[in-house]
């Protein structure tokens, strides 16, 4: 059989220190491929006015397998000052290249899972009526619309003409009237039919797949009506295909207050853009942060897999390198697994339990130690050992 060709996007920040971990384990796991390097983020923003450039794009489109570190992003005005000067008011603008990934190949649907690893010093504990503690089991797994909401970039400052006079149309904008134009800016969150079924139907096919019991739809109705709304009604359509499973319904505000109460209720939950960026976010903090929370970006013909973290550009350059691998490596974990190499994915999820639960070796982050070049010295591995005991285990 021929290798497998993985397009390797480290990116910015300690995406280029935490990608070469994961292939480390890769190949110790014996996953034959051969990892094609890919330019994306800040410094091709810089030089050329492009954080995505079509060279990567085009590697994509060939390989259709991504492996993604980090990005830095900054606002916009921050984006501008760093041009290069021979590409400043040449009509460049900032954006960010994993959304533009996920909208140039509709990779809609987003899958993060939070699990939390027996022994983990950062796992949720909550206490109980007679004064002792508990550590709840957290096994929930989030699905979130990836290419529209507030994230489909449909904005503006100062409106032109025909948006503006379109918003003057509702009634509600009414209450804008006295703004000045230059004074208001406006996103839009735009929902499809389509995609809320999409998005809705791969959450239940995991659900039924691995054995849940609900899907949660979360999403704000009751305020958000025409597009919470929407996908709400098709995701409950396309739950009564599934009569086995349970549809629950939760309020974004509502479920963050009930994921520190009750986090082990909830199994796969299904949001649009921000709100499933936001619910995310919330159970990787139950799971010990982002050093453990990989995702995937699934499209008709393309996959990206990346951790959820950020690119924490004031690590890269420590030497040795501090930072948790793990994020990274369970999400190499969810490209084996979308190969169908689950065997091997589920054995390195093995090992990297096994290595969390007999406590010898912990990044920094598992120590609850403020990142920096001492921790090696109070007893946090670097992310090379915290690889190595991994590898080990294999």
């Amino acid at each position: 059989m021929a290798k497998r060709t993985i397009v390797s996007m480290p990116g910015d920040g300690i995406g280029k220190v935490v990608l070469p971990e994961a292939v480390r384990v890769l190949d110790a796991a014996g996953f034959e491929a051969e990892f094609v390097h890919a330019d994306i983020g800040w410094e091709f923003w810089v030089s050329e006015g492009n954080p995505l450039p079509e060279r990567t794009i085009d590697l994509l489109a060939e390989h259709k397998i991504g492996l993604f570190g980090a990005i830095t992003s900054k606002p916009k005005d921050k984006a501008a000052e760093e041009l290069a000067p021979e590409l400043r008011g040449k009509g460049f603008v900032y954006f960010s290249p994993i959304v533009g990934l996920r909208q140039r190949f509709n990779l809609d649907v987003s899958i993060r899972p939070c699990r939390s690893f027996k022994g983990n010093p950062l796992n949720f504990i909550r206490r109980r009526a007679d004064g002792g503690f508990e550590e709840p089991p957290v096994d929930a797994v989030i699905f979130r619309q990836n290419t529209e909401g507030l994230y489909g970039g449909v904005e503006w400052t100062n409106p032109p003409d025909d948006v503006y006079a379109a918003l003057n149309t509702h009634p509600k904008f009414k209450s804008f009237a006295d703004t000045p134009r230059e004074d208001l800016a406006v996103s839009t969150r735009i929902f499809t039919r389509n995609a809320c079924r999409r998005i809705g139907r791969a959450a239940f096919e995991y659900a039924k797949k691995f054995g849940y019991k609900s899907v949660t739809i979360c999403e704000k109705p009751n305020v958000i009506r025409e597009t919470s709304g929407m996908l709400t009604a098709e995701v409950k359509r396309v739950g009564a295909d599934y009569p086995g499973i349970d549809v629950w319904e939760t309020n974004i505000d509502a479920q963050m207050m009930w994921l520190t109460k009750n986090p082990e209720d909830y199994g796969v939950i299904v949001a649009g853009n921000m709100f499933g960026d936001i619910v995310s976010d919330g159970f990787a903090g139950l799971v010990g942060g982002l050093g453990f929370a990989c995702s995937a970006n699934i499209g008709d013909e393309l996959a990206v897999f990346e951790p959820t973290h950020g690119s924490a550009p004031k690590y890269e350059r420590l030497d040795p390198p501090i930072v948790n691998p793990i994020a990274m490596i369970l999400s190499a974990c969810m490209m084996l697994d979308h190969l169908g190499e689950t065997d091997r994915a589920e054995r390195i999820r093995r090992c990297v339990a096994a290595v969390i639960e007999e406590g010898k070796v912990r990044a920094y982050d598992m120590l609850k130690l403020k990142g920096g070049p001492d921790v090696i010295a109070k007893g946090a591995a670097t992310t090379a050992q915290m690889t190595d005991a991994i590898i080990e285990k294999l």
